[in-house]
């Protein structure tokens, strides 16, 4: 009997404790749905704000808008590194990129060592015929030190309506020279599609072997290769090299109208994949425009987003061969949402996958010829093609930038010269890329 009356007390108690914890739960449940409401989180966050704006040491300076502004940056920042707020001044800088062209002087710079310092000056802008050549440190902007200056707020004002002037002070570290220059704001109209010496010319040489480079994947892109196999074809070309090594991507629809160039009609290019949706992007143009003729795309850890897109179709339908080291695994569609006041929403909606349903986000996109570059050789590489740059450095360096070898660019030339000569010796069949 006391045994039974002991098992029977502990079923009791077992559940009681059963109801207890299930009653905890649930509240505990319930109080957690009832934290992740909007209206919850928009009162906490109106308290801190109220509370910055109000009691904050340096508060007086804040305004609502700035903080808001902060927070929102701040917020979307920290999803991942790729989805954005734009301020009004931020959107309006990805708008002329993505369109190509911009008022300005026709820089590309960026911060080394604290300096504001020039990458490429433009073909025929402002700044290259004033003769600012790569490696040039911008100082002064119309007499206001640059020096530790945030690169965003240097562009900006740099950048202007096109017949403005601005007064930059130039320091050349290999001379120690430095001058004042004025400049006038001009149209800058920014190629995406280029030869080998950085123009638009595309010649071709006795081993009728092409080369194009994508510098990146703006509005006018596919127009602009188009032109440029338009000029090849017409002098014979065989082989092609389309280097897309240090394009940082762009537009998806123009990495899909690069594609389609070199497919047939209706070929699967790209498919993205997000919470809720699946979007197929296929083939669409007048068809594969050089048939028959093969292809090697150069990419390197620089190539990314939709230089992969382009890279990844290629290689799983084996209409080209790729070559170089593993791109850089920037997989993720942005779309832009254009807001009220005129700043925008870039958020993260989908991911990339190839016609293969290959991944490219985190992953890359790994090349069929693995041929790496060294860290000097690549920046000797990109000096000697940017306009004034071998002009830029000491004696020593010229020489070097002068003589650097492309080796990737090289072994490309190499592979599809033998398989021109294995093609000829095969009477004509087509080799297909693995």
């Amino acid at each position: 009997m006391k045994r039974r009356f002991f098992f029977g007390s502990l079923l009791a108690v077992l559940l009681l404790t059963d109801t207890i914890g299930a009653s905890i739960y649930l509240h505990a449940e319930r109080s957690a749905d009832d934290r992740d409401t909007a209206f919850a989180n928009l009162q906490l966050y109106a308290d801190v704000l109220e509370k910055v704006r109000k009691e904050y040491v340096d508060g007086k300076d804040i305004t609502y808008h700035d903080l808001v502004y902060s927070s929102l940056k701040g917020m979307i920042g920290s999803l991942d590194p790729h989805s954005d707020f734009m301020d009004v001044d931020n959107y309006k800088e990805l708008q002329d990129d993505t369109q190509g062209q911009f008022g300005g002087l026709g820089l590309v710079v960026a911060l080394s060592s604290n300096y504001v310092t020039v990458s490429v000056p433009m073909e025929d802008s402002p700044a290259s015929r004033a003769g600012i050549v790569s490696g040039d440190r911008i100082v002064k902007i119309n007499g206001k030190s640059a020096v530790n200056v945030a690169l965003p707020d240097v562009v900006k004002q740099l950048r202007g309506e096109p017949g403005t002037q601005v007064t930059i002070t130039v320091a050349r570290p290999s001379t120690g020279r430095q001058r004042d220059i004025t400049l006038t704001r001009a149209i800058i109209k920014m190629g995406m599609v280029k030869d080998f010496d950085g123009r638009k010319q595309f010649p071709l040489g006795p081993d009728k072997i092409g080369y194009i480079r994508i510098t990146q994947f703006g509005e006018n892109t596919g127009d602009e290769l188009q032109g440029a196999l338009d000029q090849l074809k017409g002098q014979g070309m065989k082989a092609l090299i389309l280097d897309l090594r240090w394009n940082p991507g762009g537009l998806l629809d123009q990495a899909v109208e690069v594609c389609q160039k070199f497919l047939p009609r209706g070929q699967l290019v790209v498919s993205t994949e997000g919470r809720e949706s699946v979007e197929r992007y296929v083939a669409d143009g007048r068809g594969d425009e050089i048939p028959g003729i093969p292809v090697v795309v150069l990419v390197n850890g620089s190539s990314a987003s939709a230089a992969e897109i382009v890279t990844g179709c290629l290689q799983d339908l084996h209409r080209a061969i790729i070559l170089g080291v593993k791109t850089f695994g920037k997989g993720s569609v942005q779309t832009i949402f254009p807001l009220d006041d005129g700043s925008a929403l870039k958020l993260t909606v989908a991911k990339y996958y190839t016609p293969s349903h290959k991944v490219i986000h985190e992953h890359g996109i790994t090349p069929n010829i693995y041929v790496p570059m060294s860290d000097v050789d690549e920046a000797d590489l990109i000096l000697r093609s940017s306009p004034g740059g071998p002009e830029s450095v000491d004696d020593k360096t010229r020489e070097r930038v002068l003589h650097a070898t492309d080796d990737q660019l090289e072994r490309a030339r190499e592979l599809l010269q033998g398989i021109l000569l294995y093609t000829a010796r095969a009477g004509g069949t087509k080799v297909a890329a693995q």
